[in-house]
């Protein structure tokens, strides 16, 4: 991942402790696995399942343990997200991943004002450093009636932030959280016009209006603890959770779904143009059709 001109790491670190916002310590253990008709003669599989290490996160513990047992080794992306690769050649009938870590997070960032306006944010250096996360992708491209409302909301707003937190407002509004609704390969204007989603359909709609603004964007995964007041040592089941960033000045992220700023119950995973940069696991295999998958997501607050 770019990191910004003027701005180290030590100096994002102490942005957060001046919000004095609290954080949490969250166990996380998230389980993905596959049943096959017969034997599998060979697959060859990436996760993207670990909690990325950077400012408002520290992580103290990651694993990722592989079922029949297999060779991994880890690396990091194009996009900074932390790869577990590893391939398997012997017989298997089924495939177990489990990925397990302990990760501290910090309540939301301290609002900041400011940033550049619709001038600034179409200068040439701009769109040149953002150039990826403002070209629409096959989950992000917008029909004619999704490009003129994008039109109509950089209008009625006097800055690439006012407008960003109104798209965000317009998605959550427009629509609703049905899972089973969509499949991975949804795109924007297919949620746009059924009115129905999940976190995923929801993010992508809002940066596709976004980038047709010419505001950066981004794609955010990674997990949410579903209970604002969770108790210590409780386990909750929860799932895999996608939410964005847009770039006005800096990069500033927003749960579109829950209508909420990021913070101390979400754990970034990893980012890209979409999901497609970004899915927990994916892989391809040598052998017979798959007969089960299962996911299964635990999360336990910790401090």
């Amino acid at each position: 991942m770019r990191s910004e001109p003027g701005r180290t790491l030590a100096n994002e670190r102490r942005t957060q402790m001046a919000t004095g916002a609290p954080g949490w310590r969250l166990h996380l253990k998230h389980r993905t696995g596959f049943q096959y008709a017969g034997p599998v003669v060979s697959s060859y599989n990436e996760a993207r399942m670990l909690p990325s290490a950077e400012p408002r996160q520290n992580v103290l513990q990651a694993t990722v343990s592989v079922l029949p047992a297999a060779r991994t080794y880890a690396y990091h992306d194009y996009w900074g997200t932390a790869v577990t690769a590893f391939d398997l050649h012997t017989p298997h009938e089924f495939l177990d991943v489990v990925a397990e870590s302990v990760v501290e997070t910090s309540g939301p960032a301290a609002v900041r004002t400011g940033g550049p306006g619709w001038t600034e944010l179409a200068a040439p250096s701009i769109v040149d450093r953002w150039h990826e996360m403002l070209v629409s992708t096959p989950r992000t491209a917008l029909d004619e009636e999704l490009t003129d409302r994008a039109a109509d909301l950089r209008s009625r707003h006097r800055g690439p932030h006012e407008a960003a937190r109104a798209v965000c407002e317009l998605v959550r509004t427009e629509i609703d959280y049905v899972p089973g609704a969509t499949g991975v390969l949804t795109d924007a204007v297919q949620v746009w016009r059924q009115r129905k989603g999940v976190c995923q359909d929801i993010s992508h709609l809002a940066i596709a209006l976004l980038r047709e603004m010419g505001v950066p964007a981004r794609y955010v995964s990674g997990y949410l603890h579903p209970t604002p007041g969770a108790g210590l040592g409780e386990e909750v089941v929860g799932q895999s959770h996608a939410w964005i960033e847009w770039w006005s000045g800096e990069w500033r992220a927003f749960d579109p779904t829950n209508g909420v700023p990021v913070g101390e119950r979400h754990v970034v995973v990893g980012r890209g143009r979409d999901y497609g940069d970004v899915p927990p696991l994916k892989g391809v295999y040598a052998g017979p059709d798959g007969t089960g998958q299962t996911v299964e997501v635990i999360l336990t607050r910790l401090r």
